[in-house]
């Protein structure tokens, strides 16, 4: 399997990381990295990519502007550039996403093999991801992380919000699968967008982050905490988050310096990013803080380094372990990674109430929970801690005990599960006139898969229904479970009563863009030779000609500004279809019904008229009697080109996707029966 994390925002690189350079280095970065590693070590894993935007920025590390970087065996980041060469934070990404769309889908086309996930984080990267999914049939999962429906409801969020919600519904809608790391978040959160996601949001708690250091045995924060503090072997009280309002750090000083006997029991030690690197909202919480750290009663009491490094957290962690105490004062947090950090350390915390560390310190019972807008409550809560040294050991005791209930081995299998379930073919379309059809013994071949196969199928045809249906009981093939016919623009489902009924959401959507009577006054001063009656259809106008009629079919909508998608097959027929029409467009549509992707969809055909669906299914088979309308069609990872004719190229081509019981011999070119 090959796994593709996409990630834009932020500076994702080899460790050790600088979390907090920049107000998009977080915990994201950090679940991102870990993730792909444990998955890059599971037996099933070929490869891991995790894709990015490139940058360069004299203030950040020279490697963000390298194309690709080995970060272990079987995992690389590949990096991605536009036209805009310069470091975006979050917010400046959406103008950017066009341009990086375009990007991402040219680097997916020069792979010499398609992913067969991508793991979208964030809402912007999902909007990349649906768009890879909708061009090359590639399922993609959805992570969160952090969700703008509760920054809203804790009264945070600027102008663009609405938006950003907007951009997180279209994602929960649309993703194969969404992974959250909290049981809030798959209900409460997840749930306040309205959108139904039954079977498909699934809780697959992370793991412990790792920090790596990039200076080891040289001396660190821990080391030199008394640059700040006046009785630096005092127990300390630590946080670390991005200096940004939500995290909400101006309440643990504001605790703290409301406390005497807090101060006396503890100092105040706070990582807050990069000072130098802040700007806006990052710049401004900086301020805050300085200023109530300015309290003369603070004084020689509190540390807020301007700068820290893996090797400083790591350090800090194994400090507060000893009879200090880690505090997670957040408005809301949508998991914390921080609460499990400080558990594997062995460091009793002190949490917000709200969000994931509600679930995380009920499961390793190693501290307790605050309402984050209470300042004498936090202070109360960590006073009880440091001050109780039986309470304190029993929670340290549990954290160091329960904490492999968070690992990223048992992740990484999960996941990994997870993908291969959503990217397993579900449904083959099949043409059915010289692709099903045309060869007697490769017919009866199929009709023997079929009857052992658990794949959905689907006929995908230019023949009308009642025509279709004939051709498959005279050549002796399987009924499919629904009928596409009329070159894609009507869906036939079954009744239940062992009819069919056209699929009246599929018609409502050809309506779009489509002006039928407009189409035909401008095309009948071309005097082309129409198709039998009974071929047309309301979304549908057809004709016979060669591929030059087609070019003036084409020329004459454009000419009169008319939407149509203009279909030259078997060197003969000309269909003209409403915009939206189309096998493919028809595949999506039953997929859909199903909770399918295009990219779990397998495609077979012979001509023209099969071409959209040969290129938007995840897999595709060309049988080795394909038309010269088809030597064209792009080379891709999962397109195939049979050798063997007929229903017997379908096979083959089955077999060579591991979709046949018995492995068959691709069978020489047959003649037509």
């Amino acid at each position: 399997m090959f796994i593709l994390h996409l990630a834009l925002g932020g500076c994702l690189k080899a460790p050790p990381v600088a979390y907090g350079i920049t107000a998009d280095t977080g915990g994201h970065i950090a679940y991102v990295l870990e993730a792909a590693r444990a998955q890059a070590e599971a037996e099933a894993v070929d490869a891991v990519s995790i894709v990015t935007r490139r940058f360069r920025d004299a203030r950040l590390d020279p490697c963000h502007a390298v194309a690709s970087e080995s970060v272990a065996p079987g995992l690389t980041i590949d990096r991605i550039a536009t036209a805009t060469p310069a470091y975006l934070e979050k917010e400046a990404l959406d103008a950017e996403l066009p341009a990086f769309i375009q990007a991402f889908c040219a680097h997916l086309a020069a792979l010499p093999r398609l992913p067969d996930v991508i793991h979208a984080h964030f809402a912007d990267a999902a909007a990349v991801a649906r768009v890879a999914q909708a061009r090359f049939g590639i399922p993609f999962v959805y992570t969160p992380h952090a969700l703008g429906i509760d920054k809203r409801a804790a009264g945070l969020g600027g102008d663009g919000l609405a938006a950003r919600i907007d951009a997180e519904r279209r994602a929960i809608a649309e993703a194969a699968a969404i992974i959250v790391s909290t049981r809030d978040e798959a209900e409460r959160q997840i749930g306040g967008y309205d959108v139904a996601v039954a079977g498909r949001i699934h809780c697959l708690p992370p793991g412990v982050p790792r920090h790596e250091a990039d200076r080891p045995g040289r001396p660190t924060l821990a080391d030199r905490l008394g640059d700040w503090l006046d009785r630096p072997d005092r127990p300390i009280l630590f946080a670390v988050a991005r200096p940004v309002a939500k995290k909400n750090l101006a309440a643990l000083i504001r605790a703290y310096a409301g406390d005497a006997g807090l101060r006396d029991a503890a100092n105040l030690v706070i990582l807050a990013g990069r000072h130098d690197h802040a700007q806006g909202e990052e710049a401004a919480v900086l301020a805050e803080l300085h200023r109530l750290a300015a309290d003369p009663a603070l004084a020689g009491r509190i540390a807020l380094p301007p700068r820290h490094d893996a090797a400083d957290v790591a350090a800090l962690y194994a400090r507060a372990a000893d009879g200090g105490v880690f505090v997670n004062p957040a408005l809301h947090e949508p998991f914390g990674l921080t609460v499990i950090e400080a558990a594997a350390a062995g460091v009793p915390v002190v949490a917000t109430r709200n969000g994931g560390p509600a679930e995380i310190v009920a499961r390793l019972r190693h501290g307790v929970l605050i309402d984050p807008r209470d300042d004498a409550a936090i202070a109360a809560a960590c006073r009880d801690l440091l001050c109780d040294p039986v309470r304190h050991a029993r929670h340290a005791q549990a954290a160091r005990a329960h904490v492999g209930a968070y690992c990223w081995t048992r992740y990484a299998a999960e996941s990994v599960a997870l993908y291969r379930a959503i990217a397993a073919p579900r449904l083959l379309a099949c043409d059915i006139d010289h692709t099903l059809t045309g060869c007697a013994d490769g017919a009866a071949a199929f009709a023997a898969w079929r009857a052992a196969s658990p794949l959905g199928f689907v006929v995908a045809t230019g023949r009308g229904h009642a025509a279709a249906q004939a051709i498959l009981a005279a050549w002796r093939l399987p009924a499919p479970d629904a009928y596409i016919v009329d070159v894609g623009t009507r869906l036939l489902l079954a009744d239940g009563a062992g009819g069919w009924r056209a699929c009246a959401d599929y018609a409502r959507a050809l309506d779009a863009g489509w002006d039928r009577a407009a189409v035909v006054r401008t095309l009948t001063p071309l005097a082309l030779t129409p198709q039998p009656a009974e071929t047309a259809g309301p979304h549908k106008v057809s004709f016979f000609g060669d591929a030059g009629d087609a070019a003036r079919i084409r020329t004459a909508l454009g000419q009169a500004g008319l939407q149509a998608r203009v279909i030259f097959s078997h060197g003969r027929l000309i269909d003209v279809l409403a915009p939206a029409g189309g096998k493919a467009a028809a595949i999506a549509a039953y997929a859909a019904r199903h909770g399918w992707s295009l990219g779990q969809c397998i495609a077979a055909g012979d001509s023209g008229n099969d071409a959209d669906m040969l290129a938007a299914c995840g897999q595709a088979i060309v049988v080795g009697n394909a038309g010269d309308e088809l030597a064209g069609l792009p080379p891709r990872p999962g397109l195939y080109r049979a050798a063997a004719h007929h229903a017997g190229g379908i096979v083959e081509g089955l077999d060579r996707l591991g979709l046949v019981a018995t492995p068959v011999a691709a069978p020489a070119p047959a003649l037509a029966a």
